[in-house]
Order: C-alpha cells, then sequence, then structure tokens
C-alpha cells in the first residue's frame, strides 16, 4: 500500500521502574514472578527530570514516559512539568486518567492494557479514550511478538500475553482512524542490543497509514540508517551511553536534526 507519513524522527524516552529512570530487558518485567527474572540493563543516579530538561534543551519532542509498574506517578509527573507539552505517558493509562495526565503536561498518552485486555481488543475502551481525549492526543502502543506462526500479535501484561490481534495490513488500517501514531516495540529483541527486527520493520514501513515509532535492539547508526530509509520513527533505549550504551547521544540527536532539515 502507498503511505504517506512524516519524516523519520528520533524520540527520546525515560522508562521508570520504581521511581527512577531504569532500562530494562523487554519481557524480564514480570508481575506472576515477582520480578525475580528481571533483567535490569542501566538504573540512572539522575532524576527523571534530568533526562526531561536534556530532551527540552535540544528540542526533542514526542518521547515517552513510560511507567513500569506501580510506584512511578511521582517521577513521571515531575518529568512532564520538567518539559510541559514537550513528552508524551505510557502505562496504566485509562479514559478515566487520561485527561489528567494532559492536564499534568503529557501532549500524548499511549494506551496497551486498557484497550487489549484478557487477551481481547476492546473496541468500546478505544473509543472512551477517544470520547475522553481525541485521537489527536492517543497513541496506540502495538508493541509485539513473533508467534510461531510467523504472525505478530500485541503482547501485553509487560509483554508477558498474547493477544488476539495481529499486526498486519488490515489492522494497521482499522486503528490508524482511530489514534494519532502508533508505538511498537520488537519485543524479542528490546533491550538486547543485538539489532533491530527487520522483517517488523518492512512490515510497518509498508502498512502503517500514520507515524510509526519502531523501538527494539538498535544497536548502530546503521540500524537508524535502516528505519530512516523506511520512513518510520524511531526510539533508543540501552545503547545511548546516557543510559549506559556505546551510542553517542549527542551524535543522535545530530543526526536527527540533519535528517529532519532535508
Amino acid at each position: 500500500m502507498s503511505v504517506s507519513r512524516p519524516v523519520s524522527a528520533f524520540r527520546p524516552c525515560i522508562d521508570l521502574h520504581d521511581g527512577k529512570v531504569k532500562q530494562i530487558v523487554g519481557g524480564t518485567l514480570n508481575t506472576a514472578s515477582g520480578e525475580a527474572d528481571l533483567t535490569t540493563n542501566f538504573v540512572s543516579e539522575r532524576t527523571p527530570e534530568y533526562y526531561a530538561e536534556l530532551y527540552k534543551r535540544d528540542n526533542l519532542t514526542g518521547g515517552h514516559i513510560i511507567k513500569l509498574g506501580s510506584g512511578n506517578d511521582l517521577a513521571a509527573k515531575a518529568a512532564l512539568a520538567a518539559w510541559p507539552g514537550g513528552m508524551q505517558i505510557g502505562g496504566g493509562i485509562t479514559a478515566d486518567n487520561a485527561g489528567a495526565w494532559l492536564n499534568a503536561g503529557a501532549d500524548k498518552v499511549i494506551v496497551t492494557s486498557f484497550v487489549f485486555s484478557g487477551g481481547e481488543f476492546h473496541r468500546a475502551n478505544l473509543d472512551a479514550l477517544i470520547r475522553s481525549v481525541g485521537k489527536q492526543h492517543l497513541v496506540l502502543d502495538l508493541s509485539c511478538r513473533k508467534c510461531p506462526d510467523g504472525a505478530y500479535r500485541v503482547v501485553t501484561d509487560r509483554w508477558k500475553n498474547f493477544t488476539n490481534l495481529e499486526v498486519n495490513a488490515a489492522a494497521l488500517e482499522m486503528l490508524a482512524s482511530s489514534c494519532s501514531e502508533f508505538l511498537i516495540h520488537a519485543v524479542d529483541v528490546e533491550g538486547l542490543q543485538a539489532g533491530i527486527d527487520k522483517e517488523l520493520l518492512q512490515l510497518l514501513a509498508e502498512n502503517s497509514p500514520i507515524d510509526c515509532v519502531y523501538a527494539g535492539g538498535v544497536a548502530s547508526f546503521s540500524d537508524i540508517a535502516e528505519i530512516e530509509a523506511a520512513g518510520l520513527s524511531y526510539t533508543i533505549g540501552s545503547a545511548l551511553d546516557i543510559f549506559g550504551g556505546k551510542i553517542s547521544y549527542d551524535e543522535v540527536v545530530k543526526r536527527h536534526r540533519e535528517h529532519v532539515r532535508k
């Protein structure tokens, strides 16, 4: 299909766990096990506000603050206050609290579990969110894993449980009219810094009618170049030097500025 999206852009992130900025390997955050299998790549000594102020300094908009579990509301609100209107918020968002997060300074809310629960897609809940904040303030998180049959399906409950929604051309077309953009983590490679999921990248590039932010596995500027060529925006976590990785944050920002000027 023919798609027309904004120019690929770098989207920064602030992942919060127990009120601290962390980078956690996707799929190891498990409530059922009491998080005994949690694999953490990085725990920052810096506050969430520090990172938000950094992104504000560099005029990076559309970044993601993700609350991984409970105990993160105060940290999230502090980050939003440091870069009001500059970042999105995800984690426990519902039709009842979405408006409050926008009032706290979020540009958009990112939603997964409220729309996908019990393994199913709930259209009524999505409609309730649209009535609450409008689709222009809504980002659908369609983070997914590859099934044995080769299909990518949305996963929930900290990326542990498969839903009945396959990420394909039909689903992307259907959901595009109900939100402003998609955020999609390639969960199988998330946090591993071992390269992107090229098959998923191609699927999204060919079929997403709206801006789609890819996340997962970015390990080099070569990976970034492939995402840019595919016309998707992207986020980088553990691989950035500000989160203990080897990719220069400053160089990514420089590349981003040069790319969006083209």
